[in-house]
């Protein structure tokens, strides 16, 4: 309890610029992504330093308060009518119960001179990933950090409601009350196929989803309050987006976060300009897009966008709602495949003016739209959207609106003391569950089950190559050819020998339960799936052992100048 009042005093924006997550009470280590598998070369260059990638990233910056020298930029860009905008925002934002604070901030917003701090993400059950909520808190705190030097920074978090795919959002992943990995989700029955995820209704499946929920968590002082916050949000009738919504204001409600759905009438009305705009240049968008994929494989890194010279940046949605992608045919028309007729971009760009809520963008242009709504300093996004935005830059330049700045959000792991004490016993770190289960398993018999019999294997293997290096060099000699033949052979008794070891290791963690579950269960909490743990695990898992605090202990242990994997230690 000490600890956590101390987390509350601490959670405030006169510390957000400065206050390390050791002087919040909690134990942190460092990661560097170099460490972490499946991170591409454009992502690790650009933690390395963005400036060094302009070509592609050209408003790049290499510190967070570097931002301010384009903050004239970003205002004196900046068209939208404020007062529609916010009057838009004040009326979602009532809806999902926001608080004061948050409605404070929408006020400020209509200043002439307030800036925006963004970031966004699809509308997951029950919150999503714990990542959505580290994008969420790292814009708040440096919205925070900025207001601290006097400049009028609001944080806002855009739902991405209009995406289609349900599957990616319909399931939450949380740690059981007996440790393991299990997941709950809501009926696909809700959502056809091609609407916006958004828009899909919750039936009264959602009633029994969230029990399941509450009866896999485990139950003590804080299963009310669990109950509580999923009962408010994900509610029979209620859109999936909207109980997103609700969910994200209640988690962040004290701390002013500004949500927004694009699929809001009034803020599609807002973009229509910008639709049409984009419509106008569409040969051109696709044009630079092809060019800026070949130039970033060029330059030995991957485009995230497949490209087409023949794409269209806005999807066409039918009367029913279902969106469709626009491809340019043979004579220079734009068509849907259930279309047989054909529009030019003239009338697609006038079209989007009459009936902008038949519209909305693709990948490339929905940064755009977004900083054309907003007067965006920075944006934060994970590795898959840097690369993005590696090839997005483009359409900024095409649109003539000033490129915003991708940060790269916080990364956390957070260890619990059950699961860091079974590490500290058997002498493993979060490095060691990269390697894999085999690679944990040794490690763990060697330095706590059976450490003689490991070590009697590590001889025999030792022994054996040194007696082989000297029969080569012998071989060698004589006759090259028999000395190839028994490199060979040493590969292949090498590999006898460690399929041996690794089917004792596994003989010997089965023997023991105890351990093995440990193991197991340290890989579900910590490396689900052989990905980080923000990538699948629900916050609810967290807030169900820790309570409503959690979050604050996310928001301190954020530190905004480190580009490094943040292992917290609870």
């Amino acid at each position: 309890m000490l600890r956590q009042e101390q987390t509350r005093k601490l959670s405030t924006a006169e510390t957000a610029c400065h206050a390390t997550p050791e002087q919040a009470g909690l134990r942190v280590e460092k990661l560097s992504f170099d460490q972490i598998p499946q991170q591409s070369r454009l992502f690790l260059d650009y933690l390395r330093d963005p400036s060094a990638l302009r070509r592609f990233y050209p408003e790049a910056v290499k510190h967070h308060f570097d931002l301010i020298e384009r903050r004239e930029r970003v205002l004196s860009n900046y068209k939208t009518d404020r007062g529609e905008l916010c009057d838009a925002l004040a009326r979602m934002n009532r809806s999902w119960g926001a608080s004061e604070q948050t409605l404070k901030q929408i006020e400020t917003l209509r200043e002439a001179d307030c800036i925006a701090v963004v970031s966004g993400q699809q509308a997951g059950l029950f919150g999503g990933p714990l990542y959505t909520l580290y994008k969420a808190l790292s814009a708040i705190k440096l919205a925070d950090c900025l207001a601290q030097r006097g400049i009028k920074a609001v944080p806002v978090f855009w739902i991405a409601t209009e995406d289609h795919d349900f599957a990616e959002v319909a399931s939450a992943e949380i740690i059981d009350r007996d440790c393991a990995l299990t997941n709950v989700s809501v009926s696909n029955d809700i959502h056809a196929d091609d609407l916006p995820v958004g828009g899909a209704v919750l039936n009264q499946s959602i009633t029994d989803t969230v029990n399941l929920l509450l009866q896999a968590l485990p139950q003590n002082e804080f299963s009310e309050d669990v109950a509580k916050l999923l009962r408010a949000t994900y509610e029979p009738q209620r859109k999936f987006g909207d109980a997103f919504a609700s969910i994200m204001t209640r988690l962040t409600r004290e701390r002013g976060l500004i949500l927004l759905d694009p699929l809001d009438a009034e803020l599609k009305q807002l973009a229509s300009p910008l639709y049409a705009e984009a419509a106008r240049h569409a040969p051109e968008i696709a044009q630079a897009i092809v060019n800026r994929s070949r130039e970033l494989v060029d330059a030995g890194y991957h485009a995230q966008v497949t490209p087409s010279e023949n794409s269209f940046p806005l999807f066409l949605h039918d009367e029913n709602g279902a969106r469709h992608a626009l491809t340019r045919n043979a004579n220079g028309k734009y068509q849907t495949k259930h279309d047989g007729g054909g529009y030019s971009a003239d009338e697609l760009a006038d079209r989007t003016l009459r009936e902008p809520d038949r519209f909305s963008p693709n990948v490339t242009l929905r940064a755009v739209v977004q900083d054309y709504l907003l007067p965006t300093i920075a944006y934060y996004g994970g590795s898959a959207e840097i690369a993005y935005f590696a090839q997005t830059s483009e359409v900024y330049r095409i649109l003539d609106r000033p490129a915003t700045p991708i940060l790269p959000r916080a990364s956390l792991t957070f260890v619990e003391k059950h699961t860091w004490r079974s590490l500290e016993r058997y002498g493993v770190r979060l490095t060691d569950f990269f390697e894999g289960m085999d690679h944990l398993i040794a490690r763990v018999v060697e330095k706590y089950l059976s450490k003689e019999t490991a070590a009697t294997f590590e001889h025999t293997t030792q022994t054996f190559n040194q007696e082989l290096d000297a029969l080569q060099d012998q071989l060698r000699r004589a006759d090259p050819t028999l000395a190839d033949a028994l490199e060979k052979g040493r590969r292949k008794i090498n590999y006898q020998i460690d399929g041996l070891r690794t089917r004792f290791n596994r003989s010997q963690i089965a023997r023991d339960e105890a351990v093995r579950r440990q193991i197991e269960h340290a890989f579900d909490l910590l490396y689900p799936h052989k990905a980080l743990q923000e990538r699948h695990i629900n916050v609810t898992s967290f807030i169900a052992r820790h309570g409503l605090y959690f979050v604050d202990w996310i928001f301190d242990a954020i530190e905004l100048e480190t580009n490094e994997q943040t292992v917290v230690y609870l």
